[in-house]
Order: C-alpha cells, then structure tokens, then sequence
C-alpha cells in the first residue's frame, strides 16, 4: 500500500485522538452508573455500594461531596508525600497554604538573596522559541 505524503499525514492525525478526551469507555455492568459496578470493581465503589450506616450520617452533604485536598492529590498523582517528614517519617502537621504571589516573592526574595534556595528549583530564563527548519517538500 502507497500512499502519497499528504493522504499519509490525513489518514496518520485522523488515528490522534482528540485533547482530554477520555479513551476508555466502560459499558455494561462496568459503567459508571451500573448498579452491579460496586459487586464487581475491586475498589467497591459504584451506584450499587453499600454504606455503613455511620459514614452516611456523621457527614454533612457538603463532606460527602468534598474535593480532595492538595495533599491527597500530590500523594496520588505525583507520590510525593507532604504529610510525612523525610528525616523522621513523623506525621506532619499543614499549618498554613499560602497561594497569595505577593506573599510568596515577599517570603522567597530574601532567601534567594541570601543564597539559600538551589538553582535546581529556578525556573530558567524566558526565550524565543527555536527555529524551525525550513523541510524540503516531498514531491
């Protein structure tokens, strides 16, 4: 099979699927909205699970249905751990998130001065993006 370049670049980005776009699809007792989904995934969650009556009742529908917290999800995306000390593998107690920019170049500034900070940790410096090369055209 011979495809000439421009039907072979047609037919390659029609097999790239589209940005953030989920690519596996569950049907069946596998759904999402399965009521056997909880009989049957080994982390028992679904439309079919059963609750302990106490879970259900000391939350308020607000908890219920309350978004992971930074720390969770650094845990469970990147496995970074910021709830447990590296020296002593002590528990570590979140006292303050600061996400204020003005407050964070107000605490970082004097350390940078004062060479604490790595360079490891500087982003580098901003620049144009590379040149593209011109490509010969296959004809």
């Amino acid at each position: 099979m011979f495809f000439e370049p421009h039907d072979f670049l047609a037919r390659l980005a029609a097999l790239v699927p589209r940005p953030r776009v989920n690519l596996t699809r569950f049907h069946g007792v596998f759904a999402p909205n399965s009521q056997w989904r909880a009989r049957v995934t080994p982390a028992k969650r679904g439309k079919g699970r059963q609750r302990p009556a106490t879970e259900s009742e000391d939350q308020t529908p607000a908890e219920k249905h309350a978004a992971m917290t930074w720390a969770k999800r650094l845990k469970r995306v990147f496995d970074i751990d910021v709830q447990t000390c590296e020296a002593c593998r002590g528990a570590v107690k979140i006292v303050a998130a600061i996400e204020d920019p003005v407050a964070i170049r107000k605490i970082l500034d004097p350390l940078e001065d004062q060479g604490a900070m790595p360079k490891a940790y500087h982003r580098p410096a901003v620049r144009a993006p590379p040149k593209q090369k011109m490509v010969p055209a296959l004809h």
